[in-house]
């Protein structure tokens, strides 16, 4: 399984971005997101920036990778998880999430 990583770009050169994230600074090819600037935020599988991503997606994204490595860890408590499960949502909740036309009707419902 490949993971997304937000990372921020930090410089820019020909193809390619010096980026931070993580704690970690990673040289991210750009062809798949085109011309990017210092401050942009990416969203990284393994060397290559697929997403150019806001702020605040970052900082979900890195929210959910905090818990993900809690729980792998074994630290993470049941109050920390701050998301509903697709499990427990209805359908017309999981086609709202994906950004999937909704019905009035349906939205209505929500």
């Amino acid at each position: 399984m490949c993971m997304g990583i937000p990372m921020q770009v930090n410089a820019v050169e020909p193809g390619h971005a010096l980026c931070a994230g993580r704690g970690e600074l990673r040289r991210v090819r750009t062809a798949l997101v085109g011309d990017v600037s210092p401050g942009d935020w990416l969203l990284v599988f393994i060397d290559s920036a697929q997403e150019v991503i806001s702020a605040a997606r970052a900082r979900e994204v890195d929210a959910t990778l905090d818990l993900l490595q809690q729980a792998l860890q074994g630290t993470a408590q049941p109050d920390d998880v701050a998301f509903a499960l697709p499990s427990s949502m209805s359908h017309e909740q999981i086609l709202a999430l994906s950004g999937a036309a909704v019905s009035p009707r349906e939205e209505n419902a929500l």
